[in-house]
């Protein structure tokens, strides 16, 4: 692969340990990873991207999604329910899918992220009906080209054990501990610039047992991938915690092995003092997903008291039928939003929103080769046009937040061009949405 020079950029916001921002600067990327950062980079043999009027950033990482539910945005029955109810209204309906559902709905969650400025994204995949694997999500994301941390998650306590999911889509756990083998054996790679990482995520203490939140924390450490799972979501999943173990979710992690820097839980909205406290001292990871908390009426995660306390938190777009869109710039503004909503104008700032969205997720997912622009680190760029109508007559172009474009112009992984000029490079997308809208009416046509 050539080496690509990134020319004369309006600003680059690096997101590294001095948190530089550098204005008319070139960028050499030179075998998936950023080779030099300056003025006058001699050109030689490397492509040249122009980048006057573009501000670069670190590509976005994404740390809580689950792919397979972009087939279902907007259901009706869903969309005006909380978290139990809302479940309960979608799970006969994708325990109608199988692996090609699986596989486009992922692609299709893959390349709107990619729009949207991701170039690393974990995938959260806890039930496989009708044959569907782990790797229909692989094989989407090798195709699309985003840098993968797909998790092999599982539910196996039914309704009728108590449970919330219905039985038919419930795993026995011995088959889940050796699926999770399976697929960690065949496709987690540890290196440093790594496209493919694979983690371990029981779905939520509602659905697993306590036997599997244990024997699945003991493999992955056995194995040294990280472990992910939902934790104190909302009131109600408080309330099941308090009732059916006697303590709240913080406990419940801690007494079974799921605290330290392996590990991140998604939302965590109700997570009190106590539980933040924790989360900071072991250095376990949280996954806010502001658009989803707020469709579901789940509350505002106390963001700002987990970042002055230390606890790593990173962004996530949740599924698309809770959120209804996987745009990460979305995500990033609403962060910053709901912070100034439960806190005041200055609880976060535009900058600071995005370094959760870049730094701060790379940092969750234990990935120090990413999420910033430094020499040495993983060549995923974002660049973004800062010529247009939204930012017109900003007097910070760089508050992408305040006013920029949400969707990106060029995006890199691993030095790969992905996106040119807002289109998607590596699928034929009007045939994939064909596809992926004719799969969505077939099911509705089920219900």
């Amino acid at each position: 692969m050539p080496d690509i020079l990134i020319r004369n950029a309006q600003t680059v916001l690096t997101m590294d340990d001095r948190r530089r921002e550098l204005r008319g600067v070139d960028i050499r990327v030179s075998d998936g990873q950023i080779a030099a950062l300056g003025k006058g980079l001699e050109v030689g043999q490397a492509e040249v991207i122009d980048a006057r009027g573009l501000v670069v950033t670190p590509g976005l990482v994404n740390t809580h999604h689950h792919l397979y539910q972009t087939l279902t945005r907007a259901v009706p029955g869903g969309q005006d329910a909380l978290l139990f109810g809302w479940l309960q209204t979608l799970y006969p309906i994708w325990a109608r899918f199988g692996p090609q559902e699986m596989f486009v709905s992922a692609q299709v969650g893959l390349v709107e992220l990619a729009l949207s400025g991701c170039t690393l994204s974990a995938d959260h995949l806890y039930l496989y009906p009708n044959g569907a694997r782990l790797e229909d999500t692989i094989d989407a994301a090798r195709e699309v080209g985003l840098r993968f941390h797909p998790t092999r998650g599982a539910m196996s306590i039914g309704e009728s054990d108590g449970g919330l999911p219905p039985d038919a889509l419930v795993e026995r756990e011995a088959d889940i501990l050796e699926d999770m083998i399976r697929v960690i054996d065949a496709f987690h790679d540890p290196s440093h610039g790594a496209m493919l990482r694979v983690g371990v995520a029981p779905c939520s203490p509602f659905s697993v047992s306590r036997d599997l939140m244990r024997d699945a924390a003991q493999l992955a450490r056995d194995k040294g991938v990280m472990m992910h799972t939902h934790l104190a979501e909302n009131a109600e999943d408080i309330a099941y915690s308090q009732a059916r173990f006697g303590c709240r979710p913080g406990q419940y992690a801690q007494d079974l092995g799921w605290v330290g820097a392996d590990v991140w839980h998604a939302h965590c909205v109700q997570l009190d003092r106590a539980e933040t406290e924790l989360f900071a001292r072991t250095g376990t990871g949280v996954a806010h997903c502001p658009c989803s908390n707020c469709r579901l009426g789940s509350g505002i995660a106390p963001v700002r008291a987990m970042r002055d306390a230390g606890v790593p938190v990173g962004l996530g777009v949740d599924g698309s039928a809770s959120n209804d869109m996987g745009n990460m710039m979305a995500e990033a503004r609403q962060a910053m939003l709901l912070q100034r909503v439960a806190h005041g104008a200055t609880a976060m700032s535009a900058r600071e929103a995005l370094e959760i969205a870049t730094r701060g997720g790379a940092q969750v997912l234990g990935r120090d080769d990413c999420g910033q622009i430094a020499v040495g680190k993983r060549a995923d760029l974002a660049l973004w046009d800062v010529s247009g109508v939204e930012t017109a007559g900003s007097w910070d172009p760089a508050a992408l937040l305040m006013a920029g474009p949400q969707k990106v112009c060029h995006l890199f992984v691993e030095g790969r061009q992905i996106v040119r000029d807002g289109q998607v490079l590596t699928v034929d997308l009007p045939k994939l949405v064909e596809r992926q809208n004719r799969l969505a009416a077939r099911l509705a046509e089920e219900v």
